[in-house]
């Protein structure tokens, strides 16, 4: 050692150590860990099940195991079958999220500014949230078709309500304080909604974007039930039909993994937004 590093002592090496930052291995295990964790629920469920059929515990016809799920998934991904069902199936979702989430947005503004909106409009729409989605399926199909403008709107009514009351649940419930902050600033109207109500009905938008989402694909089987001859929905009429639940199964499992993709695209989009968030996270 130098002259210098030893009248810098060991503390300026563990400085030095700690500057650089985790080692590669803890870093990798960082920013994977959440990924590994979350898996480990599914791939025991699979684990367990598999074991169970194939013990004669629950019978294969009725039950496949998931190593049957997954030959099937994967032929029909390998035969191409699998890739318009999956692109028709995103795309109504998309659709229809876009408009939902649009509308909802802009309803859950109108009526949390203006009571004599909420007075006249709120009641009805919580009245139309309580129908079920399939109650709207044959209303729908007479007003618009069997064709995709009604795979489209039903999707987008199952996104509608949980934004519409997401929005408008996040702004009546800002802190009055705060807005009048802003107007002692003499903040315009339009500024008072950039700097304070938007960050502060933030949170809760994305919650009730991820909650709409959510929503969006389970409307998304309705929808397909709907004169469909493509889409993971007709996936399952399909298997329900010709009796194959291992293609019902891996219709399902489809499902899964596009709608945790999509609340995933959510939750990396937003992320940014929401940095200066000091929420509690769990834990000590």
């Amino acid at each position: 050692m130098t002259a210098i590093q030893d009248a810098a002592g060991p503390e300026t090496g563990v400085l030095a150590i700690a500057a650089a930052g985790p080692r590669p291995a803890v870093a990798w295990a960082i920013r994977w860990q959440p990924l590994v964790l979350g898996l480990v629920l599914p791939v025991a469920a699979a684990f367990v099940w598999e074991i169970v059929v194939r013990a004669g515990l629950a019978t294969g016809r009725l039950l496949p195991p998931p190593s049957r799920v997954a030959e099937t998934l994967w032929k029909l991904a390998r035969t191409g079958e699998l890739r318009p069902h999956v692109g028709a199936t995103t795309g109504r979702v998309g659709a229809g999220f876009v408009l939902g989430a649009i509308a909802g947005i802009l309803s859950g503004l109108a009526a949390s500014y203006s009571p004599l909106f909420r007075r006249l409009v709120d009641p009805t729409l919580q009245g139309l949230r309580a129908i079920p989605s399939l109650a709207w399926v044959p209303l729908f199909l007479l007003w618009l078709g069997i064709f995709e403008t009604s795979k489209v709107a039903l999707i987008a009514v199952g996104v509608f309500f949980p934004v519409y009351l997401g929005v408008m649940g996040a702004v009546l419930g800002v802190d009055r304080k705060i807005v009048e902050v802003g107007r002692i600033y003499r903040l315009s109207g339009l500024d008072l909604a950039r700097r304070i109500l938007l960050p502060a009905i933030l949170p809760a938008l994305v919650v009730a974007l991820r909650t709409g989402l959510g929503l969006g694909w389970m409307f998304v089987v309705a929808a397909e039930y709907m004169g469909a001859s493509e889409g993971i929905g007709y996936l399952l009429v399909d298997g329900q039909q010709l009796g194959k639940p291992d293609q019902i199964i891996a219709a399902i499992l489809v499902f899964a993994l596009l709608g945790k993709a999509a609340d995933s695209l959510i939750v990396a989009a937003t992320a940014p937004f929401l940095r200066w968030q000091d929420s509690y996270k769990g834990g000590r």
